[in-house]
């Protein structure tokens, strides 16, 4: 006898895929995703795609999108082990928008993709919820998603996160290494804490390799260890794209994966060199923290973590001390953290730690 639609959705059930529940995480989500809607954004929740309205392009002399996508890596691991959901969506947007506003950038739209062994409403509602949070201090909107749930591939409470994100930006304002100079100065801006990167490292060497629990009080963090490796990633769009029209940026580079001196070598040409003096500031203790517990070298720390520093921008030296002001004035601790000359080394670091805490 064949079976009847409700027959199949309880086969469904039975295989371990909850639609009802899904259905339910939509309705939880939809004012999260609401607060984000730009004006050019063209229907409601519910669509097989998401609609943007570029008429507003027509604006741009010669209009080039921008586009980039990422997850945030094993830190969702940290997320689930403490239960606590609703700031992941930070470190997602800093990773997919903060890659749009090095190139001058301005981010439009962002989609997410949230997979996870079993759908609880609540808790991809939370997700959801702080990715909308991060699209508005962002500038940007959710234009649409998709949560799938995996049983048999991911445990019931294990879940990734990904998206991408696209920007739009002017031909001849794109920053990049064509545009630096010799005699450019580096402005630093300070990183809230470890962001996304570096947690598979950061993980094994604390809470593998030592033991420590994340309810842990650190006397040197002021506060437990799991608050510490949850801090969100901070947001630099919108300051960096108001930096861009108050100075003359040539490029900016997002320190992530790789850390500082690789990622900012992805700015520099190949006839100069920046260099990074270490003593223009002093990074947070978790990351000594990590270095000491780990008896990690300062090699492979600087190789994989940012060391305090989220993101760099090379601007034209005569405006050095105003860049610091304007992102000052924004909330962004920053400093000149270094300059770019001659030479062939791309970017390097030099120097001791000896300045404060950002």
């Amino acid at each position: 006898m064949p079976e009847t639609p409700r027959d199949q959705v309880s086969a469904y059930a039975r295989a371990g895929v909850d639609i009802e529940a899904a259905d339910r995480a939509v309705d939880l989500m939809k004012a999260s995703v609401v607060r984000t809607q730009r004006t050019e954004v063209m229907g409601g929740i519910g669509g097989f795609a998401g609609l943007f309205d570029a008429s507003a392009l027509k604006d741009y002399r010669q209009p080039v999108l921008a586009t980039s996508t990422d997850g945030v890596g094993t830190k969702v691991a940290i997320a689930q082990a403490m239960d606590r959901h609703d700031t992941i969506g930070y470190d997602l947007l800093g990773m997919l928008v903060d890659d749009l506003v090095v190139c001058g950038a301005e981010p439009l739209f962002v989609t997410d993709y949230i997979a996870c062994g079993k759908v609880v409403p609540e808790r991809i509602a939370a997700i959801v919820r702080g990715i909308a949070e991060a699209c508005v201090a962002t500038g940007c909107s959710l234009l649409g998603g998709e949560t799938a749930e995996h049983p048999g591939l991911l445990g019931p409470d294990e879940y990734d996160v990904a998206g991408a994100t696209t920007g739009v930006v002017e031909a001849d304002k794109i920053l990049g290494p064509d545009r630096v100079a010799d005699g450019d100065v580096l402005v630093a801006m300070a990183s809230s804490g470890l962001h996304a990167n570096g947690y598979s490292l950061v993980r094994h060497v604390l809470l593998e390799e030592a033991g420590w629990a994340l309810d842990r009080e650190v006397a040197e963090l002021g506060r437990s260890l799991g608050d510490e490796l949850m801090e969100p990633t901070r947001l630099y769009a919108l300051d960096a794209l108001a930096l861009i029209d108050a100075v003359e940026v040539h490029a900016m580079s997002h320190v992530t994966g790789g850390g500082l001196a690789n990622n900012l070598a992805r700015v520099i040409p190949g006839n100069l060199a920046a260099t990074v003096d270490r003593a223009t500031w002093r990074p947070a203790p978790i990351f000594d923290l990590v270095q000491q517990v780990g008896a990690v070298s300062q090699a492979d720390l600087e190789a994989t973590l940012n060391m305090g520093v989220g993101m760099v921008a090379v601007v034209a030296p005569e405006q050095a001390d105003q860049a610091v002001r304007v992102l000052t004035e924004r909330g962004v601790p920053s400093w000149i953290c270094g300059s770019v000359n001659a030479g062939t080394e791309r970017a390097v670091l030099v120097g001791e730690h000896s300045g404060k805490v950002r």
